[in-house]
């Protein structure tokens, strides 16, 4: 009986540890789905959007100044006069927390922009008035995706203060715990610009005390990249840990030199305290970034042990921090940092647990350099399509001095009366950024490549930890086949004769990248956004690298407005070009890697692969003699194959389109049509649309752009002849794909029908990759 009874407990047990993981997936699904579900209520209504809104909030977090104005993140209290509750609930469901600019000397319908009277800083309540408008952000195959960092951060609206004569600091400082700390970190960030005004590399010793990654300058980033050593200039798990390890040390010392103090407490529980405390407020001066909450949660964890006198296992110490950051912001795994800081220790711990003995400290500091570089190759391909070929060397002369050197000196200099140290902390920066920038533009520094497919990477991923097994286990080198896959498997490219169109979504702008079999044109290249952004070194480079895109054929600058030649310096800048085609007179291009520049001029075509190109505008006389408005010299392109065109006839206005019908009224239909000048009411003529009868009409726009295109009545007339209407501020990218020709023996509609790819089709990204949190 009493075997029987065992029997029956045991299966019961097995069954309730089968049960666990189970159950765990469906809670954790639930806490994630509550957690969205809680955040997606604290919306902006539609109604709202673009309405002047007055509201009183604090200014949460530090404010970002930028070229024209300043940017920060506006805690809203009340909105005229209806108070707002913790959930962020009120009548006109305004958002709990939205980020706001208030630009400088902005100029519109001849006034001048309310500018702020003094410098904003955090903790201060204003009432402002605002217009706001939902998140967005542009959707591009393998882009950033702003509306998920958005909603990261607790972001649910964003807009920008309005000339308004009431907007008012109704106080100076309103004290709570986030304003507190945000006020010693706004304090020691003015206290290092003071002291550092002018110096390439303050904005390195900045982040590294308070974790402000803007401060950094753009080209630094890059340098950071290509030598791998980016997790050293953020707050990472190493810092955190020395600095905890520093104060453990101090403490423990102190301590057991007070007698008094030792019968109070025992010196080790005293240290653990000191240690973790110091970890804590290090962490929330420094932002309470993913990697430095990682850090802190197996702190946390491993002192909990030493305070209750038992082992804490390393088995256990990761999966709990793990919990807990997830917990408490489960959408910390669409953060890079999350995969790279908690998969670098996963790989330490995966590697340590087959030693049985520990080896000299530079054979296992080498070990280990050599398994997190190795592990991370899979996850730095998929998340940035490039890691650093000299990493290890980087590393090597960069820990030791930002973790032992840099770090304490920039930490002892944010307090105050010590601030005389930023000099020697800055002289060691201004050395190792000397040696990091001589590495970063050696020719062989990383290996970038195309966005590798799924299974690619997470094969890859497979094979390195099989290489890392323990010297002796049987063909490890095998592991090293597994990598293949990831670097040598290109991107799909249409076959011959078919062509594939993608409208990037660049915001109010246009940039459409063209393949065929072998051949790669971009036909614009969007706005320019800042002084060093654009949508060139924002969408349209980092789309083409992803894409394997490593030259293009042709560039086609359609015309010279910005909102269509704004990103063409900064792609020039980044990939080599064929030949370069714009209308004359065109301004010269400093760049070397164009090999040649060509005019647009009507009668211009050309074959790539079955594809026919043919430029239809403008006139040669018309580009010798311009006059007028320089969107009437755009150049127009058509593109067909035996299954469909594609007309890009950009900026051209009313009387161009009348020049077109004159000429090529025959020759102008089209199966998609991109709508000329976005949708605007100077273009769009009825007769133009009924010659190009196009089945599929594309408006390339910016969401709520101050033009108010596609106009209401320019969209009716195309509605009206039964064309399907598509816009990149709704779907985002738009991928239209003509097919080849069909095979002998072959028709369209049994290569239909047969499950093959139609002739003509249309995809949209935000379709293709749909996000809970994408608005539409």
């Amino acid at each position: 009986m009493a075997a029987l009874l065992r029997h029956r407990q045991s299966r019961v047990w097995r069954l309730v540890r089968l049960s666990v993981p189970v159950v765990s997936f469906l809670l954790g699904f639930c806490w994630a789905g509550g957690m969205a579900q809680w955040r997606l209520a604290d919306a902006l209504a539609v109604a709202d959007e673009g309405r002047d809104i007055q509201l009183v909030g604090l200014i949460n977090g530090l404010p970002q100044t930028f070229d024209h104005g300043v940017r920060f993140d506006f805690l809203v209290e009340s909105v005229e006069g209806i108070a707002v509750d913790a959930a962020g609930a009120s009548r006109m469901r305004v958002p709990r927390q939205v980020s706001l600019a208030w630009y400088r000397g902005w100029r519109r319908a001849g006034k001048m922009a309310n500018t702020p009277r003094q410098e904003l800083h955090a903790g201060e309540r204003w009432r402002l008035t605002v217009r706001l408008k939902r998140p967005h952000g542009s959707i591009n195959p393998h882009g950033f995706d702003y509306e998920a960092w958005l909603l990261e951060n607790g972001v649910r609206a964003t807009g920008y203060v309005r000339p308004a004569t009431d907007n008012q600091l109704l106080a100076s400082f309103v004290p709570t715990a986030g304003t507190l700390i945000e006020r010693v970190r706004a304090s020691i960030r003015e206290r290092f610009e003071q002291r550092l005004a002018g110096r390439p590399y303050a904005g390195i010793l900045t982040a590294l005390v308070i974790g402000d990654q803007r401060a950094i300058q753009n080209p630094q980033w890059d340098w950071f990249r290509r030598t791998g050593i980016t997790h050293l200039v953020s707050i990472s798990g190493l810092h955190v840990t020395m600095i905890a390890s520093l104060a453990y040390a101090l403490v423990g010392w102190l301590w057991r030199r007070q007698p008094g103090w030792l019968l109070r407490l025992p010196a080790q529980r005293a240290a653990v305290l000191g240690g973790f405390v110091v970890a804590l407020l290090y962490c929330l001066i420094a932002g309470f970034q993913v990697p430095a909450q990682r850090t802190l949660y197996m702190l946390a964890v491993v002192a909990l042990a030493l305070w209750l006198q038992r082992t804490a296992a390393a088995s256990r110490v990761l999966p709990l921090a793990l919990l807990l950051v997830l917990l408490l912001d489960p959408w910390a795994v669409m953060k890079p940092g999350f995969w790279l800081s908690f998969g670098a220790v996963g790989v330490l711990f995966y590697i340590g647990s087959s030693r049985l003995a520990a080896g000299h400290w530079l054979v296992e500091w080498g070990r280990a350099q050599w398994a997190v570089t190795l592990a991370s190759i899979p996850l730095l391909l998929m998340l940035f399509q490039q890691f650093s070929l000299i990493s290890p060397l980087a590393n090597a002369v960069a820990i030791p001095a930002i973790s032992f050197v840099i770090t304490p000196l920039a930490l002892l200099a944010a307090i105050p009366g010590l601030g005389f140290l930023l000099a020697p902390a800055y002289l060691f920066t201004d050395w190792l950024m000397r040696f990091i920038h001589w590495l970063a533009y050696l020719p062989w520094a990383s290996w970038q490549q195309h966005a590798p497919q799924s299974w690619t990477w997470l094969w890859a991923l497979a094979g390195c930890l099989w290489l890392l097994l323990p010297r002796g286990f049987p063909a490890r080198w095998l592991g090293g086949l597994a990598l293949l896959p990831l670097l040598l498997l290109l991107p799909q490219r249409p076959p011959a004769g078919a062509v594939r169109v993608v409208v990037l979504d660049v915001g109010q702008g246009a940039a459409i990248h063209v393949q065929t079999a072998q051949h790669d044109l971009l036909y614009d290249t969007g706005p320019r956004y800042t002084a060093e952004t654009s949508a060139g070194n924002r969408v349209i480079v980092p789309y083409l690298q992803a894409m394997g895109v490593k030259r293009l054929d042709g560039l086609l600058v359609s015309h010279q407005d910005s909102d269509h030649s704004g990103g063409m310096t900064d792609l020039l800048e980044a990939l080599p070009v064929g030949w370069l085609m714009r209308p004359s007179p065109a301004p010269q291009v400093s760049v070397t890697n164009v090999g040649m520049s060509l005019p647009c001029q009507a009668g211009q075509q050309w074959t790539w692969d079955g594809v026919r190109f043919t430029i239809l505008h403008p006139l040669a006389s018309l580009s010798a003699r311009p006059s007028g408005k320089s969107n009437d010299q755009s150049c127009v392109l058509l593109i067909g194959n035996a299954a469909g065109r594609v007309l890009l006839p950009s900026d051209i206005e009313a009387a161009s389109e009348r020049a077109l019908l004159e000429r090529l009224a025959g020759d102008l239909q089209a199966d998609v049509l991109l709508a000329p000048h976005h949708g605007s009411r100077t273009s769009s003529t009825a007769a133009f649309i009924e010659a190009v009868g196009a089945a599929q009409v594309i408006f390339s726009v910016g969401y709520r752009n101050r033009f108010q295109h596609p106009r209401a009545d320019v969209v009716a007339r195309y509605r009206a002849t039964g064309a399907q209407l598509w816009r990149t501020d709704q779907e985002g990218a738009l991928i239209v794909e003509l097919a080849a020709p069909p095979q002998s023996g072959e028709t369209a509609e049994t290569t239909a029908s047969d499950g093959r790819r139609a002739p003509l089709s249309v995809t949209t990204e935000r379709r293709r990759q749909p996000r809970y949190w994408h608005g539409r």
